[in-house]
């Protein structure tokens, strides 16, 4: 019987490794070509890992939580392997797991140390009677807390399609859970006296030397002790995984860019009494609605195809200037972090097909199903800060972008109108642009210059278009 390495896929250029989140599927069980076996998150976006085989999962190289470079075998796929040999001994490759690893000894004690973790007995129950997806690092914690299947089925999740997730059945344990002897946290705890007998017989079994209950380490199965609570009230709030890649990714770019606003006044009525009269048309014929979002990256894309030097990064020395225009749009998120997919090559779309675009990857945003081929490759970025009723911002750049366009909240607003007649006061739709860009190598006057020339695009929109 043959086997197949699933290994890490390419996940863009800038990607080079992954954390793997849980596995969908058990070593032993039936695979089929296409079928997900286990998520991975980046730096990026959350994905699922197909196979590329049909066959039987035999072996998983990596554990929850551990990272993954791209390229590095995950599992391995016995292909029409009917011969599935169910007493497959984990740890006759447990010093292969992280052959890359510069300290052999201490990964291989590592890795014993998890894999005798996982094997200590737990209450024996049957999750199956339910069809509501449940991820084998959840289904461990209930079954060693002696959570049931009614009572799992209770838990709201917030991961993708509303999945449980570890945060979610941790948080319910800490909430106080009737019947539960003690947090998971403090088990784990609890387990690593219990479980030295058996690391010992593991870690011997791989020629290692043997190791005294002593020196097993609270790191050795990843502890983390947990923050006591202030006693004034204040809560401790731990940042999810996006969030520290938020506020790594954003300090970097402060501290690498040097950032300069330049904003502009907009009278959108032209823009907002178009759209009033042609929504309900477009919305029946395409089956899409029209927002404003498309007009406004329509207008962008034009701006940059004028001023192509906006649409550029800079790598030491020298500038790249792009030959694709690919914008980003900030979108939030449930949890109130931002992602950021790419409409690629945006200056060749008609007002449809940015609509359509726009629409797409907003809905899979906000239902965590972004491809990561669909988050990379931006050459310049579009936050709506108007969303949230902000008149105006300055937003911060998107590395290794030179700029970032803030469009705030539309409102009607008196304004002086002049005409061959003379000048008078009106209502008006207006809004301001809030232009973010990188003074080292985009100036005032290009700044300053690509800022109008959207808010000229918009301003001259034409009340009698088609769509």
């Amino acid at each position: 019987m043959s086997k197949f390495e699933l290994k890490l896929p390419q996940m863009g250029e800038s990607v080079a490794e992954a954390t793997l989140t849980s596995w969908l599927k058990e070593v032993g069980d039936t695979i089929e070509m296409d079928e997900a076996v286990f998520e991975i998150a980046t730096d990026k976006v959350d994905s699922e890992v197909p196979s590329e085989v049909d066959g039987i999962l035999v072996e998983k190289l990596f554990n929850i939580d551990d990272v993954v470079k791209v390229g590095q075998t995950v599992a391995i796929i016995e292909i029409n392997g009917s011969d599935f040999d169910s007493d497959h001994d984990h740890d006759s490759h447990v010093a292969t797991v992280k052959d890359d690893a510069p300290n052999k000894a201490a990964e291989e004690l590592e890795v014993a140390v998890m894999t005798a973790k996982e094997s200590v007995s737990a209450p024996v129950m049957d999750y199956s009677s339910t069809d509501r997806f449940y991820s084998p690092l959840v289904k461990n914690i209930a079954k060693q807390e002696g959570i049931t299947i009614a009572e799992l089925d209770t838990i709201s999740g917030t991961g993708s399609e509303g999945r449980v997730t570890k945060n979610d059945i941790l948080d319910y344990l800490a909430g106080g859970k009737t019947g539960a002897a003690k947090p998971f946290e403090e088990k784990e705890e609890k387990m690593v006296e219990d479980e030295v007998p058996a690391v010992e017989k593991v870690v011997q079994s791989s020629n290692l030397a043997p190791i005294k209950k002593e020196e097993v380490k609270q790191e050795d199965v990843r502890q983390v002790p947990e923050k006591e609570q202030p006693s004034n009230g204040d809560e401790y709030i731990p940042l999810t995984r996006m969030g520290k890649l938020i506020v790594q990714h954003m300090t970097a770019s402060v501290n690498t860019s040097a950032h300069v606003q330049s904003f502009v006044e907009v009278d959108v009525t032209n823009v907002v009494n178009w759209r009033n009269k042609v929504k309900d048309a477009f919305e029946k014929r395409e089956g899409e609605k029209l927002t404003f979002t498309p007009i406004f990256m329509e207008a962008v894309a034009k701006a940059l195809k004028k001023y192509p030097m906006v649409n550029i990064s800079l790598d030491g020395d020298t500038v790249i200037k792009k030959k694709n225009i690919n914008i980003g749009m900030a979108a939030a998120l449930a949890d109130g972090n931002l992602i950021v997919p790419v409409i690629k090559n945006a200056d060749q779309l008609n007002l449809v097909g940015m609509a359509k675009a726009v629409n797409d990857l907003a809905k899979r945003a906000r239902n965590n199903a972004l491809k990561p081929d669909e988050v990379k490759d931006g050459t310049y970025t579009v936050t709506n800060v108007g969303t949230f009723g902000s008149v105006f911002g300055t937003p911060i750049i998107n590395q290794p972008q030179v700029g970032i366009l803030a469009l705030g909240a539309i409102r009607k607003m008196p304004a002086v109108v002049e005409t061959k007649e003379g000048d008078f006061i009106a209502i008006r739709s207006k809004m301001y642009l809030s232009h973010s860009y990188d003074h080292r190598v985009v100036n005032g006057a290009l700044g300053g210059m690509f800022v109008k020339a959207v808010a000229d695009y918009l301003e001259a929109w034409d009340l009698n278009r088609e769509v």
